[in-house]
């Protein structure tokens, strides 16, 4: 088992100027604040780098923007690179074995509804292009469908596959996966439920409210480790107070807000994505104002 890709993964946001176009400055910006918190990796190029609306060739740009800023900093890189099309993942993986990246993540192929025999052939196709190890990943609010149980096992049986990515609430799922395959590392990622799967026993976490909070998620993780159920819900809590209020301003947009009012030169969100409404972002200035997450910003 690959025991050093374990522990509190930053679902790293992407950087944009203000037309929109990557930005390898604002990126770094990103990057620094992240790896100044007490987290053990960065995960690159997924969801909430809102990658599905990035070109590969900024995609692969951004391997290189955090590679070099993060390197030496950070116990582990994992770079996301599951797009549509094949040939685009296979050229990220490439790429991320080139920068020095310690593993792979991928979401399963999801433009069509594909085959499990197509699945696999995709997740063998990344580790023989790259010779990482892969974290395949589950998050059906983003591919339209729940992948079976047994077709899972499937794909964490693959040769080069170390764990799971999982973004689901279903809990009793994921506590049957781990046992089924107890060899296999498996990262939660639904932020406002880390606590119940920590204390399930995951490897760790990969989110994105952990670019403006990581060592929150970090101070969760010792105290399932120390049986303090107290500290637990009430880091959770804090977490879930958060999340609701991006969530009403949309995610990635209302994480990016966070991160400009605790003083990092962000950028927003990419077009068609942006902030609002208007009184819910107050709602959350209001909340950060308050001084409630103080203590884990950097």
């Amino acid at each position: 088992m690959t025991t050093d890709l374990q522990g509190v993964h930053v679902a790293l946001l992407s950087g944009f100027s203000d037309d929109g176009a990557f930005s390898a400055t604002r990126q770094a910006a990103i990057v620094d604040y992240a790896v100044r918190q007490r987290i053990d990796g960065l995960y690159v190029g997924g969801s909430s780098g809102e990658s599905a609306i990035m070109q590969t060739d900024e995609l692969a740009e951004q391997q290189a923007v955090v590679a070099d800023r993060a390197r030496g900093k950070v116990r582990a890189l994992i770079a996301h690179v599951g797009q549509p099309a094949l040939r685009d993942s296979v050229r990220l993986a490439e790429n991320a074995a080139r920068l020095g990246y310690d593993a792979l993540s991928a979401l399963p192929p999801h433009a069509f509804p594909y085959r499990p025999e197509d699945v696999k052939a995709y997740y063998r196709a990344l580790v023989e292009a790259s010779g990482l190890p892969l974290i395949v990943y589950e998050i059906p609010q983003r591919t339209g469908r729940v992948t079976p149980p047994a077709q899972m096992e499937e794909y964490l049986r693959l040769h080069g596959v170390v764990g799971l990515k999982y973004t689901s609430p279903d809990l009793y799922l994921l506590s049957r996966l781990q046992v089924r395959a107890p060899e296999k590392l498996f990262f939660f990622g639904v932020d406002e439920m880390f606590g119940a799967a920590a204390a399930l026993g995951v490897s760790g976490g990969i989110g994105t409210t952990y670019n403006v909070i990581g060592g929150l998620y970090t101070d969760l993780c010792a105290a399932v480790a120390a049986g303090d159920v107290a500290r637990l819900r009430h880091l959770q809590r804090i977490s879930q107070d958060l999340v609701e209020r991006v969530i009403a301003v949309g995610v990635m947009p209302g994480t990016k807000r966070l991160l400009q009012l605790a003083g990092v030169d962000c950028g927003t969100t990419r077009p068609p994505l942006s902030l609002g409404p208007a009184e819910e972002v107050k709602r959350l200035d209001d909340w950060f104002a308050t001084g409630i997450i103080d203590e884990w910003l950097v």
